[in-house]
């Protein structure tokens, strides 16, 4: 996906469109410029942000607002940030947009800055395999994701040419339901791809809007696409399958991608979905996994 091209913006933003707190810093998040790095982890459990700073050789700020918990130091030398975002697209849309709004925009004027400043997003989240050959315990950075959210709908979107295709292939294979929320693909930072995924399984994630019935977990209602979740698992395109369901990606590439910073996801697979398993210790896998991911992004 493409970003959007940035106009040049002299006017301040309204005071009910971009809300700056008293402190100076952005509503939600309760950021300033100064708390943040430029590269950025984000986690969806709040609990998960001490047990990475914990690993830094020095904490430089504890930010802390609803379930927003932000950490920023350093380690091996190299400044990072790690942000607990909550469950679901609807805080992914609080979050990016936070962020980029911190770093490229005047808080204080609520005019755009000349220069745009670039983050680095990564998500170390949880996950559950769509694939038979997808064990618990192993972990899939996403080179794209496809949303079945309607999060992106809301937005003008510039779809690349592999996106357009990919998505093309998507309807061809999948007869998906007209009820539900039109699905929208996006690809991962090429660059961050190839940092964490030497190692790692690759291919697409999808991203559902809720846990139970989107992710086609049938409690006590009737669903509305029984077989939706064979169908994914059939999926195929160039040799890339849909390998996994969680909540987050597909909104923190699609607004990333539009304003410019670059993102990638990688998922412990404490599920599989297919053989009806669940890892019986996710807590040794996630920390495997931040451990594999810090080394990687601070050597």
């Amino acid at each position: 996906m493409k970003t959007v091209p940035f106009l040049e913006n002299k006017v301040p933003i309204e005071a009910s469109e971009l809300i700056v707190r008293e402190d100076g810093s952005i509503y939600h998040l309760q950021l300033r410029p100064e708390h943040i790095a430029r590269k950025i982890i984000v986690v969806g459990d709040p609990n998960r942000v001490k047990i990475i700073s914990d690993r830094f050789d020095k904490v430089e700020y504890k930010i802390s607002g609803r379930e927003f918990q932000t950490h920023t130091g350093y380690i091996n030398g190299e400044r990072l940030s790690v942000l607990s975002t909550g469950i679901g697209v609807d805080n992914i849309d609080i979050v990016l947009n936070e962020l980029d709004a911190v770093v490229n925009i005047d808080l204080e004027t609520k005019i755009q800055k000349k220069e745009h400043t670039e983050l680095e997003i990564i998500r170390l989240g949880t996950s559950g395999s769509l694939q038979e050959d997808i064990p618990t315990g192993s972990y899939i950075v996403s080179d794209y994701a496809i949303g079945f959210d309607g999060m992106m709908n809301f937005y003008k979107k510039l779809y690349d040419d592999d996106e357009k295709e990919l998505l093309d292939a998507f309807h061809q294979q999948i007869d998906y339901p007209a009820e539900l929320p039109l699905p929208y693909i996006v690809k991962a930072s090429d660059k961050l791809v190839k940092l964490l995924a030497p190692g790692n399984i690759t291919g697409i994630t999808a991203t559902a809007n809720g846990f139970y019935g989107p992710q086609g977990r049938k409690l006590r209602i009737e669903m509305l696409f029984p077989e939706q979740n064979k169908a994914l698992g059939k999926f195929l395109f160039k040799g890339n399958r849909i390998a996994n369901f969680e909540m987050e990606t597909s909104a923190l590439y699609g607004l990333s991608a539009l304003l410019g910073h670059k993102a990638v996801t990688v998922c412990a697979i404490i599920a599989n979905r297919y053989r009806k398993e669940f890892t019986k210790r996710p807590d040794l896998v996630i920390s495997d996994l931040i451990d594999q991911t810090l080394e990687r992004l601070t050597s």
